[in-house]
């Protein structure tokens, strides 16, 4: 016997009462100039096309960008003050977990939410880009049973370097408590170098495989000890001991030192320098910035003349994304890079212009953020491999994940979780003169979320969902939610689903 299929009822849930304010008017930019800022910020919205257009260009907003410390920050910094337990000390964070007061699970989970909010709402986009960008190729997993104490102040060390030069940051970052706990060094000694970093600090962080040898690998181990870390015994301290660090000559590639001193901090210092300006490390951070910022497979011309920068101007790294937006190949691949799940997440947020408030509770937007890009598999700084989240399309293209990401739009642009504490665009703001056809409205969605008409192909898809006419008249009534709540919210949803959405 067969049994007749069952069709479940198609549950509709509206979403939850929001606080709604009226949205700025709609902001259009060139085609070159909106795939700069794509590809240089967190998401393009009416807001950031005005910064752009106030500045006169893309160009000139890239460089009022680089000197981001110049630029007002008023909303982000308005985020700085929601998760005060990131500012604790290191020390702080370990007795709180100690005497079970707070675990430092939940302060990583904050570091997570305020980069996370900052990365929505700050003005400084070209700052928060370039840091996530050096954390993850320097990356310290987030929840690492011992570097998670320092992990904060690792951030912060990022932070203030993240346009500065990369001779500064390999220094700063190398020698860091946290990465020192992440890759064994803080326990390295002359009786016994652990060569977890010194490897990885040749293969992941500077020259790259096929570059060095075995010996340059126990050398570079051994200029790396002396900086050591204590968590529970004797006390809580980081320290660097000259009784633990290696003394004599030490040769690794072409790099030659003496290091004659029990202090070894300025031949190290001198060791990274030597590392940071190698012209093997040029190249492979070049690529690596143009693998995240030009193509997936970037042409030797563009991956030659970034190098030719980064190492004539002694390893800076504004002249050298300079060289690379200036190149003719960065204007050659618009919207050829998929979005990895952390950068769709957040340009979803900023393309439906939710504005965060501080939170108050867990349900709170701010707070429950976090599940949604944990869900979404990329988390910031929760990979736990030291070579960083993968930056090539193919990683981040597969079913599972287009699939998961459709669902977060949907969460999104039908109001229903989180929506605590954040305020949403009042329909009738978001709405052209009415009434309107379909296709305008589409249009008109279109360059508030996405800078751009969507074409002919998506605005089918979206009147075959709808099962209306591209020249349907629809009157505000139609659309603002009185009389069909679902209309504006699969449009919403299905720009967000779009190709032109889930590409920078």
């Amino acid at each position: 016997m067969t049994r007749a299929p069952v069709t479940a009822p198609v549950v509709r849930r509206r979403g939850g009462t929001v606080t709604a304010y009226t949205a700025p008017a709609v902001k259009t930019l060139s085609s070159s100039d909106r795939h700069l800022v794509r590809r240089f910020s967190w998401g393009l919205n009416p807001a950031l096309a005005a910064d752009v257009l106030r500045a006169g260009g893309a160009r000139k907003w890239f460089e009022q960008q680089l000197a981001h410390g110049s630029v007002s920050d008023p909303s982000g910094v308005s985020v700085d003050g929601w998760f005060p337990t990131i500012l604790q000390t290191p020390e702080k964070i370990f007795t709180n977990q100690r005497d079970e007061v707070q675990g430092s699970w939940e302060v990583a989970q904050d570091l997570s939410r305020w980069t996370t909010s900052r990365r929505i709402h700050s003005r400084r986009q070209v700052h928060e880009v370039m840091t996530d960008f050096w954390s993850n190729l320097l990356n310290v997993s987030l929840f690492h049973d011992d570097a998670v104490f320092w992990r904060m102040d690792y951030d912060r060390t990022i932070r203030a370097r993240a346009l500065t030069s990369f001779d500064s940051l390999l220094r700063a970052t190398i020698t860091h408590p946290a990465m020192g706990l992440y890759l064994d060094n803080a326990f390295s000694t002359k009786a016994a170098p652990n060569e977890n970093l010194g490897r990885e600090l040749l293969e992941l962080h500077t020259v790259g495989v096929g570059n060095y040898t075995e010996d340059d690998v126990k050398a570079s181990a051994r200029m790396l000890t002396g900086y050591r870390v204590d968590l529970w015994w004797p006390e809580f301290k980081a320290y660097y001991s000259p009784t633990d660090h290696h003394v004599g000559p030490l040769r690794v590639m072409g790099f030659r030192h003496a290091n004659s001193a029990a202090d070894g901090r300025a031949a190290t210092s001198a060791y990274l320098s030597y590392l940071a300006n190698h012209p093997q490390t040029a190249q492979r951070l070049a690529r690596r910035l143009c693998v995240k910022f030009v193509s997936d497979t970037p042409s030797s011309a563009i991956v030659s003349a970034v190098a030719k920068a980064y190492l004539a101007n002694k390893t800076a790294i504004k002249p050298t994304l300079r060289a690379m937006v200036a190149h003719p190949d960065f204007d050659n691949a618009p919207l050829g890079k998929v979005r990895m799940p952390i950068e769709d997440y957040v340009a979803s947020v900023r393309a439906l212009e939710i504005r965060l408030q501080k939170p108050t509770t867990d349900r709170s937007f701010a707070r429950a953020l976090y599940w949604h890009s944990a869900q979404a598999g990329q988390a910031p700084f929760e990979w736990p491999a030291p070579n960083g989240y993968p930056e090539v399309s193919a990683a981040w293209a597969s079913a599972g994940r287009v699939l998961t990401s459709f669902g977060q739009h949907q969460d999104l642009a039908c109001r229903w979780w989180p929506i605590d504490q954040a305020s949403f665009p009042s329909e009738g703001s978001l709405l052209p003169p009415m009434p309107a056809t379909l296709q305008q409205l589409i249009d008109h969605l279109a360059l508030r979320m996405l800078g751009q008409r969507p074409g002919t192909h998506i605005s089918q898809g979206i009147a075959h969902l709808l099962g209306m006419s591209l020249w349907r008249r629809l009157t505000r009534e139609d659309v603002d939610g009185r009389r069909d709540y679902w209309l504006l919210r699969r449009i919403q949803t299905s720009l967000l689903d779009s190709p032109i959405h889930m590409h920078r």
